[in-house]
């Protein structure tokens, strides 16, 4: 491990021949194994996505106290999944309860329409309808637009080929998909109960995890980061196919209530929380909600079919600038084309199921990265140390010996620096 400063986190330094040769051998033998248990794979992610969605739950019921005792850690699980489990199956019945009805009810209005004569002319909804078109069109200047007679042509075809049979093949084909549904739903115990395992041993990962990744002061724990990951996004998902869910049902009240779609205030309810639930599909899910909308509206009649791909137009566009950006941005944290990367990986890996399951892994992988780069680094490539390889140095040569200057004695420099008198001569006279 590198060397820190005091108080740092430790960091694991990873050598230059694993990068080179680990790394890539690792990788390969992953993806061979992830090919070949792909399907028990993605169970086993879905399953851990649970598991982290519903530990907090668990960790804040097993802190209640009755009196002396303490909920234990495996009461509390149980407790969260037979209501969990109890929720579903009542969202399981209310929801095909309201949906076969309802569609029930279209369908015997779409056949009154098309089948039920009304006054003396005998006309039916639908020809009446087709007669205010060609009404319409001739007093906007739009005369050379005949549609009355095909129109009432075409009405003939659909009445004559008894619409009461088909309507009645869409409310079988809605019963068999409704039941078909709560069976794929039900068959998903399989996960619930992968998911129950980890719960109950997430306490032991986690002391093991902090044991050799200590948090450092101030930090998290590595599964509490993912949880607040997974449950971010969740939150984000929800509030966002709550809002345009709201919206589209309260759109489509107003247009059946000033009379634009006729009827339409009566299926409000069924139509938003269809929108509502698409939402959950990430980019086809806008255009999957407005659908039965259109159709409804096309049927009732033509023209209303424009203020309802005006009000899912308007929708989208506060979807995609307001809504969207602050509730997801905050909540992923990840770039666009990331996010987008992602979705398209999982539609090819795993389809629809994929792309569900992709942001919520994206957001799960970037706490983990978040969590390991403050504690993994891998070594430099540039050389920063000491040649390793000795190389044989001719040593200098030795520096030329200097002979010292003897200095002069202090009275020499003084009898040199001063005059000396001129000697006299003496001369003896003989």
């Amino acid at each position: 491990m590198a060397a820190m400063p005091s108080g740092a986190v430790p960091k694991i330094q990873i050598p230059r021949w694993i990068q080179l040769v680990g790394l890539p051998l690792l990788l390969i033998l992953a993806w061979v194994v992830a090919g070949k248990v792909f399907h028990v794979v993605f169970l086993f992610l879905v399953a851990t996505l649970i598991a982290l969605l519903l530990d907090p739950l668990v960790k804040a019921i097993g802190t209640i106290r009755i009196g002396r005792f303490r909920i234990r850690r495996g009461f509390s699980v149980a407790i969260v999944y037979l209501s969990f489990a109890a929720a579903l199956i009542v969202s399981i019945w209310a929801l095909a309860t309201v949906v076969v009805d309802q569609t029930k009810t279209a369908a015997n209005r779409f056949d009154t329409y098309f089948t039920q004569p009304h006054g003396r002319t005998g006309q039916t909804d639908a020809d009446r309808d087709v007669d205010r078109l060609q009404h319409w069109l001739s007093t906007h200047g739009l005369g050379s637009i005949k549609i009355q007679q095909r129109g009432h042509r075409l009405v003939k075809q659909i009445r004559e080929k008894n619409v009461g049979k088909y309507t009645h093949r869409i409310v079988n084909f809605v019963e068999g998909a409704a039941i078909s549904i709560g069976k794929v739903l039900f068959s998903a115990i399989v996960i619930l109960v992968a998911s129950i395992y980890m719960l109950l041993d997430f306490s032991k990962l986690a002391r093991a995890i902090d044991r050799r990744f200590p948090p450092h002061p101030g930090s998290q724990p590595l599964l509490v980061r993912v949880e607040h990951a997974v449950a971010g996004y969740v939150k984000g998902q929800f509030l966002v196919s709550l809002i345009i869910g709201a919206s589209a049902g309260f759109g489509i009240w107003l247009l059946g209530a000033l009379g634009w779609v006729p009827g339409a205030d009566k299926y409000a309810l069924l139509f938003g929380a269809w929108v509502a639930v698409t939402e959950l599909i990430p980019y086809l899910g806008p255009w999957l909600g407005a659908i039965p909308a259109g159709i409804y509206a096309l049927v009732v009649h033509p023209i209303s079919v424009l203020w309802v791909t005006i009000l899912f137009l308007i929708i989208h566009q506060v979807e995609g600038h307001v809504v969207v950006p602050n509730v997801m941005g905050s909540a992923l944290r990840l770039h666009p084309l990331l996010i987008i990367f992602g979705l398209l990986a999982g539609g090819e890996i795993y389809g629809l199921a994929g792309i569900l399951v992709a942001l919520p892994l994206l957001a799960a992988a970037r706490a983990i990265y978040e969590f390991f780069s403050e504690r993994v680094q891998l070594e430099p490539w540039t050389a920063t140390g000491p040649v390793p390889v000795e190389v044989e140095v001719e040593p200098p040569p030795p520096p030329a010996p200097v002979v010292p200057v003897p200095e002069p004695a202090p009275e020499a420099e003084a009898d040199a620096g001063e005059p000396q008198p001129r000697a006299r001569r003496s001369h003896r006279r003989a």
